[in-house]
């Protein structure tokens, strides 16, 4: 077997999976119309890739104010709850388990998405630039926009947006999935709050350090108190950048990043959680992640550590070989190979994506990729690789 360390079982948290290979949150934007509904569509794609030792859902916004792109699935209706059972019944007929990745999109929004039009919310009103937002301006058509200036938080507000996602989580149990993933990540709501470009609150949100981590940690601990700390994991991207050009590209990059995300994971170590997954700059010439970063992250963290990126299975074989990572997520590969463990295992060649269908659309370009050479492989052959 090829790459055989991405295919011993491991634990996380209460689960046990059945190999190292994860499926990473990919936003692929076809939730039913209206109320942003999972459907059977999305159920058939989960349930193809439940081959995945770990299973993270595409971003689901916790409110409805937490909607950056058009069709993106929520966890906040009965209705969205429901389409969500779909999904999780069919991973776990597959065998699978999967988290339920709470999104909100803060700022990086856009009036034309929000309630009654207004503005999105923020943790100050500075406007993102270099993002977009997607908006729909037909039945089945869109375009991306500049996101709305938004509107800044009050103290109160954010109490209330914590609720939410304690709310949301309870509502990702009662979907059926087997725990969920704060999106702490790419320059959205969690994310601004670390950030000093988009937090200029002079509050206990903001300032020092500590207190621009204080919305994460409430999350956090509010989350592992509905969900228990085992079924909890957080996802950063902690993007260490040479240019002032990185900088205004990115938008979002910490001052010293290093220490920023040392000091939440040191935290989250403080409550338990299951696992970290540190998603890696996957552009052109992105700068690499330190070494040192991935050993303190090590050093720091008892619980298990996912890193994402442009990983090849070699790569992601040789970074659990030297016990900087406990699993590795391929995210593009598993857009376009539904069978990717059993393609890694034999180190059978992978389907290219099609990039015009990865947003929107319905099955082609979703559900309709190839196994190999018809290979009608289903994931209890896993058990004899």
């Amino acid at each position: 077997m090829k790459n055989s360390s991405l295919f011993s079982p491991i634990t996380l948290g209460r689960h046990t999976l059945k190999n190292r290979i994860v499926l990473p949150p990919l936003t692929r934007q076809r939730a039913g119309q209206p109320g942003d509904i999972p459907t059977d569509l999305m159920a058939l794609y989960y349930r193809q890739r439940a081959n995945a030792g770990f299973m993270i859902s595409e971003g689901t916004q916790i409110e409805p104010r937490g909607q950056g792109y058009a069709w993106t699935p929520g966890i906040y209706s009965q209705e969205q709850i429901d389409g969500w059972r779909k999904v999780t019944d069919a991973v776990h007929e597959e065998g699978g388990v999967i988290f339920a990745q709470l999104w909100h999109f803060g700022r990086v929004s856009h009036t034309a998405l929000q309630p009654n039009d207004a503005a999105p919310i923020a943790p100050s009103a500075i406007r993102a630039f270099n993002v977009k937002a997607f908006i729909e301006t037909d039945p089945g058509m869109g375009m991306l926009v500049q996101p709305s200036t938004p509107r800044e938080l009050s103290t109160a507000d954010i109490k209330e947006l914590v609720a939410q996602y304690a709310q949301a989580a309870q509502n990702a149990l009662d979907a059926g999935f087997d725990g969920v993933e704060i999106r702490s990540a790419n320059g959205y709501l969690v994310n601004q709050f670390i950030s000093e470009q988009s937090n200029t609150h002079n509050d206990e949100y903001g300032g020092s350090l500590e207190n621009h981590l204080r919305f994460l940690r409430e999350i956090v601990q509010t989350v592992a108190d509905v969900v228990g700390p085992d079924r909890l994991g957080v996802r950063f991207t902690p993007l260490f950048t040479t240019t002032d050009e990185d900088r205004v590209y990115i938008g979002f990059v910490e001052k010293d990043p290093h220490q920023t995300y040392i000091e939440a994971i040191k935290f989250l170590e403080q409550v338990g959680i299951a696992y970290v997954s540190i998603a890696e700059a996957d552009w052109d010439n992105a700068p690499d992640l330190p070494e040192k970063f991935r050993r303190d992250v090590r050093q720091v963290f008892s619980g298990r550590i996912i890193y994402a990126g442009r990983y090849t299975a070699e790569r992601g074989a040789r970074l659990i070989d030297a016990q900087l990572a406990d699993l590795v997520a391929f995210g593009r590969p598993y857009i376009a190979n539904p069978d990717l463990t059993i393609r890694i295992a034999h180190g059978w060649p992978l389907n290219s994506v099609i990039t015009e269908t990865i947003y929107g659309g319905s099955e082609q370009g979703f559900t309709d990729y190839p196994l190999y050479r018809g290979n009608s492989f289903s994931t209890n052959q896993l058990e004899s690789i």
